[in-house]
Protein backbone atom coordinates (compact mmCIF):
# COMPACT_ATOMS: atom_id res chain seq x y z
CA UNK A 1 0.00 0.00 0.00
CA UNK A 2 1.45 3.71 -0.94
CA UNK A 3 0.97 6.41 1.56
CA UNK A 4 1.59 10.25 0.38
CA UNK A 5 2.33 12.86 3.04
CA UNK A 6 3.81 16.41 2.72
CA UNK A 7 6.51 17.61 4.47
CA UNK A 8 8.82 21.07 4.00
CA UNK A 9 12.46 21.99 2.86
CA UNK A 10 14.21 25.34 3.08
CA UNK A 11 16.78 26.80 0.55
CA UNK A 12 17.83 29.71 1.44
CA UNK A 13 14.81 31.57 3.06
CA UNK A 14 12.72 29.91 0.60
CA UNK A 15 10.53 26.57 1.04
CA UNK A 16 9.73 24.10 -1.15
CA UNK A 17 7.11 21.38 -0.76
CA UNK A 18 8.22 17.70 -0.25
CA UNK A 19 6.14 14.68 -1.08
CA UNK A 20 7.05 11.55 1.67
CA UNK A 21 5.82 8.46 -0.05
CA UNK A 22 6.15 5.34 1.48
CA UNK A 23 5.02 2.15 0.02
CA UNK A 24 4.92 -0.73 2.49
CA UNK A 25 5.38 -4.38 0.28
CA UNK A 26 6.46 -7.92 0.56
CA UNK A 27 10.58 -8.01 1.19
CA UNK A 28 12.35 -7.25 4.16
CA UNK A 29 14.31 -4.18 3.93
CA UNK A 30 13.89 -0.65 4.85
CA UNK A 31 15.07 1.71 1.82
CA UNK A 32 14.90 5.19 1.27
CA UNK A 33 15.70 7.22 -1.86
CA UNK A 34 15.47 11.03 -2.51
CA UNK A 35 18.73 12.03 -1.87
CA UNK A 36 18.57 11.92 1.66
CA UNK A 37 21.45 13.71 3.86
CA UNK A 38 22.81 11.56 7.08
CA UNK A 39 20.26 12.70 9.27
CA UNK A 40 17.28 11.81 7.14
CA UNK A 41 18.72 8.74 6.40
CA UNK A 42 19.11 8.05 10.44
CA UNK A 43 15.37 8.89 11.09
CA UNK A 44 14.96 5.15 10.45
CA UNK A 45 15.83 4.64 14.32
CA UNK A 46 14.31 7.09 15.65
CA UNK A 47 11.01 6.44 14.19
CA UNK A 48 10.77 3.00 14.91
CA UNK A 49 11.61 3.67 18.63
CA UNK A 50 8.87 6.12 18.74
CA UNK A 51 6.28 4.04 16.74
CA UNK A 52 6.97 0.98 19.36
CA UNK A 53 7.10 3.45 22.66
CA UNK A 54 3.28 4.28 21.99
CA UNK A 55 1.94 0.14 20.72
CA UNK A 56 2.37 0.66 17.35
CA UNK A 57 4.09 -1.97 14.94
CA UNK A 58 7.05 -1.12 12.56
CA UNK A 59 6.30 -3.29 9.40
CA UNK A 60 8.49 -6.39 9.12
CA UNK A 61 8.20 -5.95 5.33
CA UNK A 62 9.70 -3.88 2.55
CA UNK A 63 9.76 -0.33 3.41
CA UNK A 64 10.78 2.01 0.71
CA UNK A 65 10.27 6.29 1.45
CA UNK A 66 10.38 8.02 -1.40
CA UNK A 67 10.89 11.68 -0.96
CA UNK A 68 9.87 13.97 -4.18
CA UNK A 69 11.62 15.48 -5.92
CA UNK A 70 13.69 13.25 -5.97
CA UNK A 71 16.53 15.15 -7.47
CA UNK A 72 16.63 18.06 -4.57
CA UNK A 73 18.74 17.01 -1.38
CA UNK A 74 16.99 16.58 1.73
CA UNK A 75 18.64 17.54 5.09
CA UNK A 76 17.71 17.56 8.85
CA UNK A 77 15.44 15.91 10.80
CA UNK A 78 12.45 17.28 10.30
CA UNK A 79 11.14 14.24 7.89
CA UNK A 80 10.46 12.21 11.21
CA UNK A 81 7.24 12.78 12.11
CA UNK A 82 5.61 13.02 8.25
CA UNK A 83 7.95 9.57 7.72
CA UNK A 84 6.41 8.03 11.04
CA UNK A 85 2.86 9.32 9.86
CA UNK A 86 3.47 7.79 6.48
CA UNK A 87 4.84 4.45 7.53
CA UNK A 88 1.75 3.95 10.08
CA UNK A 89 -0.54 4.85 7.03
CA UNK A 90 0.84 2.72 4.47
CA UNK A 91 0.86 -0.29 6.55
CA UNK A 92 -2.79 0.36 7.49
CA UNK A 93 -2.30 1.14 10.78
CA UNK A 94 -3.92 4.78 10.70
CA UNK A 95 -6.86 5.11 8.44
CA UNK A 96 -7.83 8.64 7.59
CA UNK A 97 -8.61 10.97 4.52
CA UNK A 98 -7.36 14.23 5.92
CA UNK A 99 -3.19 13.30 5.46
CA UNK A 100 -3.38 15.28 1.85
CA UNK A 101 -4.34 18.29 3.21
CA UNK A 102 -1.91 18.82 6.15
CA UNK A 103 1.87 19.82 5.82
CA UNK A 104 3.62 18.09 9.04
CA UNK A 105 6.27 18.50 10.00
CA UNK A 106 8.97 17.50 13.24
CA UNK A 107 11.83 15.68 14.78
CA UNK A 108 10.96 12.48 17.06
CA UNK A 109 12.60 11.42 20.32
CA UNK A 110 13.13 7.96 20.89
CA UNK A 111 10.06 8.25 23.06
CA UNK A 112 8.20 10.29 20.42
CA UNK A 113 8.27 13.66 21.80
CA UNK A 114 8.67 16.27 19.16
CA UNK A 115 11.72 17.92 19.11
CA UNK A 116 11.55 21.96 17.23
CA UNK A 117 12.73 22.42 13.77
CA UNK A 118 14.24 25.04 11.90
CA UNK A 119 12.28 27.40 9.12
CA UNK A 120 8.71 27.00 10.09
CA UNK A 121 7.76 30.60 8.94
CA UNK A 122 8.92 30.48 5.61
CA UNK A 123 7.50 27.03 5.63
CA UNK A 124 4.08 27.90 6.88
CA UNK A 125 4.15 30.80 4.06
CA UNK A 126 4.65 28.24 1.55
CA UNK A 127 1.87 26.23 2.64
CA UNK A 128 -0.65 28.85 2.99
CA UNK A 129 0.27 29.49 -0.96
CA UNK A 130 -0.03 26.18 -2.11
CA UNK A 131 -3.68 25.76 -0.32
CA UNK A 132 -3.05 23.14 2.52
CA UNK A 133 -6.01 23.38 4.96
CA UNK A 134 -3.47 23.58 7.91
CA UNK A 135 0.34 22.88 9.28
CA UNK A 136 1.11 19.77 11.59
CA UNK A 137 4.43 20.93 13.77
CA UNK A 138 5.74 20.60 17.33
CA UNK A 139 4.39 22.73 20.08
CA UNK A 140 7.59 24.86 20.47
CA UNK A 141 7.68 26.02 16.43
CA UNK A 142 3.67 27.01 16.75
CA UNK A 143 3.76 30.56 17.61
CA UNK A 144 6.41 31.28 14.95
CA UNK A 145 4.23 29.57 12.19
CA UNK A 146 0.47 31.23 13.79
CA UNK A 147 2.06 34.56 12.18
CA UNK A 148 0.79 33.24 9.07
CA UNK A 149 -2.94 33.94 8.48
CA UNK A 150 -5.33 31.55 6.77
CA UNK A 151 -3.76 28.34 7.96
CA UNK A 152 -4.22 26.04 11.19
CA UNK A 153 -1.46 25.77 13.13
CA UNK A 154 -1.74 22.68 14.77
CA UNK A 155 0.48 22.38 17.69
CA UNK A 156 0.95 18.77 19.04
CA UNK A 157 3.72 17.41 22.15
CA UNK A 158 4.08 13.83 20.29
CA UNK A 159 3.68 11.48 17.71
CA UNK A 160 0.45 9.80 19.34
CA UNK A 161 -1.40 13.40 19.84
CA UNK A 162 -0.75 13.66 16.08
CA UNK A 163 -1.84 10.11 15.22
CA UNK A 164 -5.37 10.68 17.30
CA UNK A 165 -5.67 14.10 15.35
CA UNK A 166 -6.05 12.26 12.23
CA UNK A 167 -8.02 9.17 13.22
CA UNK A 168 -10.32 12.24 15.03
CA UNK A 169 -9.83 10.69 18.40
CA UNK A 170 -9.08 13.93 19.88
CA UNK A 171 -9.97 17.53 18.65
CA UNK A 172 -6.41 20.08 18.76
CA UNK A 173 -7.88 23.72 18.45
CA UNK A 174 -5.37 26.11 16.08
CA UNK A 175 -3.25 28.35 17.49
CA UNK A 176 -4.38 31.53 16.65
CA UNK A 177 -2.29 34.83 17.60
CA UNK A 178 -2.86 38.55 16.94
CA UNK A 179 0.24 39.18 15.36
CA UNK A 180 -0.59 42.92 14.72
CA UNK A 181 -1.54 43.96 18.28
CA UNK A 182 1.62 41.95 19.34
CA UNK A 183 3.75 43.75 16.61
CA UNK A 184 2.59 47.24 17.67
CA UNK A 185 2.24 46.85 21.41
CA UNK A 186 6.18 45.68 21.11
CA UNK A 187 7.48 47.40 18.87
CA UNK A 188 9.10 50.34 20.74
CA UNK A 189 9.93 48.72 24.14
CA UNK A 190 13.67 48.83 24.06
CA UNK A 191 15.76 48.23 27.34
CA UNK A 192 18.65 50.75 26.27
CA UNK A 193 17.81 54.27 25.86
CA UNK A 194 19.76 57.52 24.70
CA UNK A 195 19.08 59.25 27.91
CA UNK A 196 21.05 57.51 29.70
CA UNK A 197 24.46 58.28 27.86
CA UNK A 198 25.96 61.87 29.86
CA UNK A 199 27.92 63.91 27.39
CA UNK A 200 28.96 62.62 24.15
CA UNK A 201 26.26 65.43 22.61
CA UNK A 202 28.26 65.50 19.19
CA UNK A 203 28.56 61.73 18.89
CA UNK A 204 24.71 61.52 19.35
CA UNK A 205 24.08 64.22 16.86
CA UNK A 206 26.47 61.45 14.36
CA UNK A 207 24.59 58.70 14.62
CA UNK A 208 21.03 60.81 15.03
CA UNK A 209 22.31 61.63 11.08
CA UNK A 210 23.84 58.18 10.43
CA UNK A 211 19.99 56.64 11.22
CA UNK A 212 18.34 59.74 9.00
CA UNK A 213 19.89 59.23 6.33
CA UNK A 214 21.06 55.11 7.12
CA UNK A 215 24.58 55.94 6.34
CA UNK A 216 27.26 53.61 7.68
CA UNK A 217 29.89 54.97 10.77
CA UNK A 218 32.59 54.61 12.97
CA UNK A 219 33.73 55.53 15.63
CA UNK A 220 37.08 56.21 16.26
CA UNK A 221 38.31 57.16 20.33
CA UNK A 222 40.64 55.60 23.04
CA UNK A 223 39.20 52.69 25.45
CA UNK A 224 35.97 53.50 27.95
CA UNK A 225 35.18 56.43 26.04
CA UNK A 226 31.79 54.95 25.41
CA UNK A 227 31.76 53.68 21.72
CA UNK A 228 29.53 50.15 22.34
CA UNK A 229 27.03 51.92 24.84
CA UNK A 230 26.18 54.29 22.21
CA UNK A 231 26.32 52.02 19.63
CA UNK A 232 23.96 49.62 21.51
CA UNK A 233 21.11 52.21 21.47
CA UNK A 234 21.03 52.97 18.01
CA UNK A 235 18.19 50.47 16.97
CA UNK A 236 16.08 52.49 19.56
CA UNK A 237 16.39 55.80 17.18
CA UNK A 238 15.88 53.71 13.62
CA UNK A 239 11.78 54.40 12.44
CA UNK A 240 10.34 51.39 13.65
CA UNK A 241 10.18 47.94 11.34
CA UNK A 242 7.09 47.90 8.85
CA UNK A 243 4.86 44.26 9.13
CA UNK A 244 6.70 43.20 5.50
CA UNK A 245 10.37 44.11 7.27
CA UNK A 246 9.47 42.08 10.21
CA UNK A 247 8.43 39.59 8.09
CA UNK A 248 11.40 39.24 5.98
CA UNK A 249 13.88 39.70 9.24
CA UNK A 250 11.80 36.83 10.32
CA UNK A 251 12.66 34.33 8.08
CA UNK A 252 15.96 34.76 7.94
CA UNK A 253 15.93 34.70 12.29
CA UNK A 254 13.84 31.37 11.53
CA UNK A 255 15.97 29.41 8.83
CA UNK A 256 19.09 30.46 11.06
CA UNK A 257 17.14 28.64 14.17
CA UNK A 258 17.73 31.85 15.83
CA UNK A 259 14.31 32.47 17.28
CA UNK A 260 12.99 31.34 20.76
CA UNK A 261 10.14 28.93 21.65
CA UNK A 262 8.21 32.12 22.90
CA UNK A 263 8.68 34.19 19.60
CA UNK A 264 6.83 35.13 17.07
CA UNK A 265 7.26 38.22 14.68
CA UNK A 266 10.38 39.91 15.93
CA UNK A 267 9.16 43.73 16.30
CA UNK A 268 12.54 45.66 16.47
CA UNK A 269 15.55 46.21 14.60
CA UNK A 270 18.06 43.31 14.64
CA UNK A 271 21.74 44.69 16.68
CA UNK A 272 24.31 42.14 15.85
CA UNK A 273 27.50 42.54 17.12
CA UNK A 274 29.60 39.45 16.38
CA UNK A 275 33.32 38.63 18.27
CA UNK A 276 36.55 39.75 15.93
CA UNK A 277 37.99 36.01 16.02
CA UNK A 278 34.23 35.46 13.33
CA UNK A 279 35.26 33.61 9.96
CA UNK A 280 34.55 35.14 6.96
CA UNK A 281 31.93 32.39 5.99
CA UNK A 282 30.07 32.90 9.63
CA UNK A 283 29.90 36.43 8.44
CA UNK A 284 28.84 36.24 5.55
CA UNK A 285 26.95 32.98 5.24
CA UNK A 286 27.63 29.54 4.15
CA UNK A 287 27.85 26.29 4.18
CA UNK A 288 26.95 22.58 2.95
CA UNK A 289 23.16 23.81 3.14
CA UNK A 290 24.08 27.45 3.04
CA UNK A 291 22.20 29.45 6.49
CA UNK A 292 22.47 33.43 6.50
CA UNK A 293 25.39 35.02 8.05
CA UNK A 294 25.71 37.82 10.59
CA UNK A 295 25.24 40.23 7.91
CA UNK A 296 21.76 38.77 6.72
CA UNK A 297 20.96 38.36 10.71
CA UNK A 298 21.20 42.24 10.95
CA UNK A 299 19.05 42.40 7.94
CA UNK A 300 17.02 45.56 8.69
CA UNK A 301 18.92 46.03 11.10
CA UNK A 302 22.71 47.58 12.92
CA UNK A 303 25.87 45.05 12.07
CA UNK A 304 28.21 46.70 15.01
CA UNK A 305 32.20 45.46 14.67
CA UNK A 306 33.57 46.86 17.74
CA UNK A 307 37.76 46.66 17.03
CA UNK A 308 37.37 46.54 13.89
CA UNK A 309 41.60 46.53 13.18
CA UNK A 310 41.23 43.26 15.05
CA UNK A 311 38.99 41.50 12.23
CA UNK A 312 41.12 39.21 9.92
CA UNK A 313 41.81 41.18 6.48
CA UNK A 314 39.75 38.38 4.54
CA UNK A 315 37.02 38.77 6.94
CA UNK A 316 36.65 42.87 6.40
CA UNK A 317 36.72 42.32 2.46
CA UNK A 318 33.74 39.91 2.41
CA UNK A 319 31.63 43.28 3.69
CA UNK A 320 32.66 45.29 0.62
CA UNK A 321 29.92 43.64 -1.96
CA UNK A 322 27.07 43.18 0.64
CA UNK A 323 27.18 46.69 1.37
CA UNK A 324 26.79 47.91 -2.17
CA UNK A 325 24.68 45.42 -3.00
CA UNK A 326 22.48 45.24 0.20
CA UNK A 327 22.08 41.31 -0.62
CA UNK A 328 24.52 38.08 -0.56
CA UNK A 329 24.42 35.64 -3.37
CA UNK A 330 26.09 31.81 -2.60
CA UNK A 331 26.79 30.22 -5.33
CA UNK A 332 26.79 25.83 -4.76
CA UNK A 333 27.59 23.64 -7.79
CA UNK A 334 23.60 22.45 -7.90
CA UNK A 335 22.25 25.96 -6.40
CA UNK A 336 22.11 29.45 -5.94
CA UNK A 337 21.00 30.98 -3.22
CA UNK A 338 20.27 34.36 -1.81
CA UNK A 339 20.27 36.09 1.28
CA UNK A 340 19.09 39.96 1.76
CA UNK A 341 21.64 42.03 3.85
CA UNK A 342 20.39 45.26 3.87
CA UNK A 343 22.09 46.77 7.41
CA UNK A 344 23.36 49.98 8.49
CA UNK A 345 27.76 49.35 9.50
CA UNK A 346 28.35 50.58 12.78
CA UNK A 347 32.48 50.11 13.27
CA UNK A 348 34.35 51.50 16.46
CA UNK A 349 38.43 51.38 16.67
CA UNK A 350 40.85 52.39 19.08
CA UNK A 351 42.82 55.18 16.97
CA UNK A 352 46.29 53.36 17.62
CA UNK A 353 47.37 50.45 19.64
CA UNK A 354 47.77 51.67 22.72
CA UNK A 355 44.68 53.77 22.49
CA UNK A 356 45.63 57.06 22.81
CA UNK A 357 46.79 58.78 20.23
CA UNK A 358 44.98 62.47 19.98
CA UNK A 359 43.96 61.76 23.68
CA UNK A 360 43.78 65.37 25.84
CA UNK A 361 44.96 63.68 28.95
CA UNK A 362 46.66 60.78 28.64
CA UNK A 363 49.93 60.27 25.92
CA UNK A 364 50.83 57.62 23.40
CA UNK A 365 53.37 54.88 23.63
CA UNK A 366 53.36 53.70 20.28
CA UNK A 367 56.75 53.92 18.39
CA UNK A 368 56.54 55.74 14.98
CA UNK A 369 54.44 54.47 12.40
CA UNK A 370 52.77 52.46 14.42
CA UNK A 371 49.77 54.41 14.20
CA UNK A 372 49.05 54.16 10.55
CA UNK A 373 50.09 50.65 10.00
CA UNK A 374 47.27 50.17 13.01
CA UNK A 375 44.82 52.18 9.93
CA UNK A 376 46.13 50.13 7.45
CA UNK A 377 44.58 47.06 8.92
CA UNK A 378 40.96 48.47 7.20
CA UNK A 379 41.16 48.86 3.82
CA UNK A 380 40.50 51.70 1.78
CA UNK A 381 37.89 50.36 -0.34
CA UNK A 382 36.21 49.26 2.96
CA UNK A 383 36.69 52.97 4.16
CA UNK A 384 35.12 54.42 1.33
CA UNK A 385 31.91 52.72 1.93
CA UNK A 386 31.42 54.30 5.20
CA UNK A 387 30.12 57.70 5.15
CA UNK A 388 30.53 58.97 8.61
CA UNK A 389 34.04 59.24 10.54
CA UNK A 390 33.01 60.56 14.36
CA UNK A 391 36.15 61.02 17.11
CA UNK A 392 35.36 60.26 20.23
CA UNK A 393 36.50 61.85 23.51
CA UNK A 394 36.07 60.51 26.91
CA UNK A 395 33.46 61.79 29.31
CA UNK A 396 34.54 64.39 32.00
CA UNK A 397 33.90 63.91 35.97
CA UNK A 398 31.82 67.00 35.16
CA UNK A 399 29.35 65.28 32.50
CA UNK A 400 29.27 62.16 34.34
CA UNK A 401 27.67 63.98 37.57
CA UNK A 402 25.84 66.76 35.95
CA UNK A 403 21.92 66.43 36.56
CA UNK A 404 21.50 67.97 33.34
CA UNK A 405 19.22 65.50 31.80
CA UNK A 406 19.40 63.69 28.13
CA UNK A 407 16.98 63.45 25.43
CA UNK A 408 15.49 60.31 25.29
CA UNK A 409 15.72 57.96 21.95
CA UNK A 410 11.62 58.59 20.81
CA UNK A 411 12.45 62.34 21.33
CA UNK A 412 15.72 61.73 18.78
CA UNK A 413 13.53 59.01 16.69
CA UNK A 414 10.90 61.70 15.87
CA UNK A 415 13.22 63.92 14.10
CA UNK A 416 14.60 60.39 12.27
CA UNK A 417 11.31 59.65 11.34
CA UNK A 418 10.81 62.92 9.89
CA UNK A 419 13.83 63.28 8.01
CA UNK A 420 13.31 59.73 6.34
CA UNK A 421 9.57 60.47 5.27
CA UNK A 422 11.48 63.43 3.51
CA UNK A 423 13.56 60.82 1.42
CA UNK A 424 10.69 58.18 0.99
CA UNK A 425 9.04 61.22 -0.88
CA UNK A 426 11.78 62.13 -3.18
CA UNK A 427 12.82 58.19 -3.84
CA UNK A 428 9.35 57.03 -4.44
CA UNK A 429 9.88 56.87 -7.80
CA UNK A 430 13.56 55.00 -7.83
CA UNK A 431 13.90 51.58 -8.02
CA UNK A 432 15.50 50.50 -5.22
CA UNK A 433 16.94 53.81 -3.15
CA UNK A 434 14.88 54.49 0.14
CA UNK A 435 17.39 56.79 1.84
CA UNK A 436 20.00 59.15 0.76
CA UNK A 437 23.24 56.92 1.46
CA UNK A 438 21.97 54.40 -1.47
CA UNK A 439 22.08 57.34 -3.53
CA UNK A 440 24.45 56.67 -7.11
CA UNK A 441 26.65 59.07 -8.20
CA UNK A 442 24.66 60.53 -10.87
CA UNK A 443 21.67 61.07 -8.33
CA UNK A 444 24.01 62.72 -5.73
CA UNK A 445 24.53 65.45 -8.75
CA UNK A 446 21.09 66.01 -9.41
CA UNK A 447 20.10 65.94 -5.38
CA UNK A 448 23.45 67.39 -3.72
CA UNK A 449 22.96 70.81 -5.57
CA UNK A 450 24.78 73.41 -3.85
CA UNK A 451 25.42 77.41 -4.06
CA UNK A 452 28.28 79.08 -4.42
CA UNK A 453 29.20 79.63 -1.22
CA UNK A 454 28.92 76.12 -0.50
CA UNK A 455 31.19 74.72 -3.41
CA UNK A 456 34.28 77.35 -1.85
CA UNK A 457 33.67 75.84 1.31
CA UNK A 458 34.38 72.61 0.58
CA UNK A 459 36.98 73.37 -1.88
CA UNK A 460 38.37 74.95 1.14
CA UNK A 461 38.07 72.23 2.89
CA UNK A 462 39.18 69.09 0.62
CA UNK A 463 42.55 72.01 -0.06
CA UNK A 464 43.68 72.33 3.05
CA UNK A 465 42.43 69.12 5.19
CA UNK A 466 43.73 66.95 2.60
CA UNK A 467 40.70 65.37 2.08
CA UNK A 468 40.53 62.21 -0.49
CA UNK A 469 38.64 62.48 -3.37
CA UNK A 470 36.42 59.28 -2.20
CA UNK A 471 35.04 62.43 1.16
CA UNK A 472 33.23 64.60 -1.98
CA UNK A 473 30.52 62.10 -2.54
CA UNK A 474 30.13 61.08 1.26
CA UNK A 475 30.22 64.65 1.70
CA UNK A 476 27.52 65.50 0.11
CA UNK A 477 25.12 62.70 1.20
CA UNK A 478 25.64 63.48 5.03
CA UNK A 479 25.35 67.10 4.11
CA UNK A 480 21.70 66.37 2.35
CA UNK A 481 20.62 64.32 5.47
CA UNK A 482 21.81 67.20 8.14
CA UNK A 483 19.57 69.36 5.68
CA UNK A 484 16.56 66.40 5.77
CA UNK A 485 16.60 66.50 9.47
CA UNK A 486 16.57 70.59 9.56
CA UNK A 487 13.69 69.82 7.12
CA UNK A 488 15.47 72.55 4.78
CA UNK A 489 14.44 71.75 0.59
CA UNK A 490 18.58 72.87 -0.06
CA UNK A 491 21.55 72.27 1.64
CA UNK A 492 22.81 75.30 3.11
CA UNK A 493 26.84 75.97 3.95
CA UNK A 494 26.31 75.12 7.96
CA UNK A 495 24.79 71.73 6.53
CA UNK A 496 27.83 70.85 4.57
CA UNK A 497 30.39 72.61 7.45
CA UNK A 498 28.99 69.68 9.86
CA UNK A 499 29.25 66.64 7.11
CA UNK A 500 32.64 67.57 6.30
CA UNK A 501 33.88 67.19 9.94
CA UNK A 502 32.71 64.13 9.79
CA UNK A 503 35.45 62.91 7.56
CA UNK A 504 38.21 62.54 10.02
CA UNK A 505 40.04 59.74 8.55
CA UNK A 506 40.58 61.02 5.18
CA UNK A 507 42.82 63.97 6.36
CA UNK A 508 46.15 63.34 5.14
CA UNK A 509 48.03 64.27 8.42
CA UNK A 510 45.05 62.46 10.63
CA UNK A 511 47.58 59.59 11.81
CA UNK A 512 51.33 62.19 11.36
CA UNK A 513 51.79 61.59 7.60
Amino acid sequence: MVAKVFGSSVYGITASIITVEVNVSQGTKFLMVGLPDSAVKESEQRVESAIKFFGYKMPRQKVVINLAPADVRKEGSAYDLPIAIGILSASGQILSEELENYLILGELSLDGILRPIKGVLPIAIEARKKGFKGFILPTDNAREAAIVNNLEVIPVNNLQEAIDFFEKRTTIEPLKIDTREQFFHTQNSYEADFSNVQGQENIKRALEIAAAGGHNAIMIGPPGSGKTMIAKRLPSILPPLSLNEALETTKIHSVAGKLGTSASLISQRPFRSPHHTISDIALVGGGGNPQPGEISLAHNGVLFLDELPEFKRAVLEVLRQPLEERAVTISRAKMSVDFPANFMLIASMNPCPCGYYNHPEKECVCPSGAVQRYLNKVSGPLLDRIDLHVEVTPVSFDQMTANRKSETSSEIRERVIKARNIQTERFKNSLNVYSNAMMNSQMVKEICQIQEQGKLLLKTAMERLGLSARAYDRILKVSRTIADLSESPEIKTEHLAEAIQYRSLDRSNWAGH
